[in-house]
């Protein structure tokens, strides 16, 4: 079925290659071929399933924002942590992370949600679980996704240096020990979610600080601005 065949942009077809021919990998397309069997709806579609990968090549990653799961309301999840495509609106962790930007660096609240601008600078919105079941949170967790993104992350820290990892919230915080901190840069705030994002999540500034360490380093900082 093609929507789970590993259709990938070539650098990470690459460096993931173990990952596509291991038994796991094997026993996840089974179980998503067989969920579309018993006519479940599975979202994102399947030619958007690895779009964070398509939209930001191995070499170009400087910024790593991690999420959980992609959003189960129809039409909103297109394979991108945290962002909505064209037409939807900002659901309200992007839009608190919208308010976040505009205190830190004053950028206008955008009436999008689609952060590909984002994704084609670098910076990669990687979900740890890559599907998930319409309207269920959470149901495609334990299948096999985390241990492919978790792989992404170890491959990202062992192969490159410099990048700047985003931890929101106690799940993304949980990834920090697949990071090598003595060559990357790790940045840690509540969830933007409305039950946690003024716990600290406001004020904590990550996009200004994440355009310093690149500059730092003599990169490009990130335009943030989606208009």
């Amino acid at each position: 079925m093609a929507e789970v065949n590993p259709v990938i942009e070539a650098s990470w077809k690459e460096h993931l290659a173990d990952e596509f021919a291991s038994p796991y990998f094997a026993e996840l397309k089974s179980f998503l071929k067989g969920e579309k069997k018993k006519g479940k709806l599975i979202y994102p579609p399947g030619n958007k399933i690895f779009s964070a990968f398509d939209f930001t090549p191995f070499e170009k990653v400087k910024v790593v924002i991690l999420g959980q799961d992609p959003y189960h309301g129809t039409g909103q999840a297109h394979g991108l942590s945290f962002s909505v495509p064209e037409g939807m609106p900002p659901p309200p962790s992007l839009g608190n992370i919208f308010k976040e930007l505009k205190s830190d660096l004053g950028i206008p609240i955008p009436k999008k949600g689609n952060l590909e601008k984002w994704a084609e600078q670098g910076v990669l919105l990687l979900n740890a679980t890559l599907t998930v079941q319409a309207n269920t949170a959470g149901s495609h967790q334990g299948k096999g996704w985390e241990q492919f993104t978790d792989t992404v992350i170890r491959k990202i820290s062992a192969e490159k240096k410099g990048v700047v990892f985003l931890l929101w919230g106690r799940y993304a915080q949980a990834k920090e020990p697949l990071v090598d901190s003595s060559k990357h840069f790790i940045l840690q705030a509540p969830h933007p979610s409305p039950f946690s994002a003024d716990r600290g999540f406001f004020g904590c500034k990550h996009f200004s600080k994440t355009n310093e360490l690149l500059k730092k380093q003599g990169m490009e900082p990130i335009d943030w601005a989606l208009e």
